[in-house]
């Protein structure tokens, strides 16, 4: 009895998590707004990661989401809004997803950004339908605390993730299961 009491407690908490998470994307930013906000969420990754600049410019494009949510009381959810940077210049809004079931507390923001590091990646993504990672792509996650260099020599996977600046009480730095969607912010 007291197994099915907390377990559903745990799934309206999570409901309740889950209704709160999306009704803030329902408030989604302006265009200009993200591109404002992954600007300063550049400036972060460029000052925290050494060979950053270099890196970024070597890409054939990047996705960044500057903010990106994590709640989750048993069931947990995950959005942020981003843009696709081709060139250095904006080339479309993205949103990231995913969901999750499994022992879990809390909530996060952190960052992320998306390098694609060859041409055909990048045509690969951009010509999908909504692309999850681990099944439409792979994304070789970068471990990189502050002050340390990216060695794009050393780095042969065609799709590269960083996740920085985690803030908050959850710790689970993964992108696998993540769907990505085009926006239209026109």
């Amino acid at each position: 009895m007291t197994i099915t009491c907390r377990l559903k407690s745990t799934i309206r908490s999570g409901s309740a998590l889950l209704a709160l998470l999306v009704a803030s994307t329902a408030l989604a930013a302006s265009g200009a707004e993200i591109d404002r906000d992954a600007d300063k969420a550049l400036e972060v990754f460029r000052d925290d990661i050494a060979g950053a600049d270099v890196f970024l410019s070597q890409a054939a494009g990047y996705l960044i989401f500057p903010r990106v949510i994590k709640v989750g009381v048993g069931v947990g959810a995950e959005t942020g809004e981003g843009v696709l940077r081709v060139g250095g210049q904006t080339a479309g809004y993205y949103r990231t997803t995913s969901g999750s079931i499994g022992l879990q507390l809390g909530a996060q923001a952190k960052s992320i950004v998306i390098a694609f590091l060859t041409r055909d990646s990048l045509d690969k993504f951009r010509n999908s339908n909504g692309w999850k990672i681990g099944v439409d792509g792979s994304v070789a996650l970068i471990d990189l605390g502050a002050g340390k260099t990216i060695d794009s020599q050393n780095i042969k996977d065609p799709v590269v993730g960083f996740i920085y600046g985690s803030k908050g009480l959850m710790y689970n730095l993964t992108l696998e299961g993540s769907k990505i969607s085009k926006l239209d912010k026109s």
